[in-house]
């Protein structure tokens, strides 16, 4: 056989065999859900954000740095 028919063979039964997985896990899923759904011990309506940084270092901005978050008014060129 043709090695380019081959490795598109090849490639075509590996996303078979990826997608078979993925709806296995899909449906494992479901079905866990389903089941904490009935026992009412599952909190599937929570979602929780984690907090997002507001600068590089991993800070959060604090009441005294609104003042320093405004933009500053333009200049006028001389």
């Amino acid at each position: 056989m043709h090695p380019e028919i081959l490795r598109e063979l090849t490639a075509q039964h590996g996303r078979d065999l990826r997608e078979r997985a993925r709806r296995a896990q899909l449906g494992r899923t479901v079905r866990r859900t389903l089941r904490a759904m009935r026992r009412g011990t599952g909190a599937g309506d929570e979602f929780v954000v984690p907090p997002i940084p507001d600068y590089v270092d991993g800070s959060f901005r604090t009441a005294g740095d609104e003042a320093a978050s405004q933009v500053p008014a333009a200049r006028h060129a001389a």
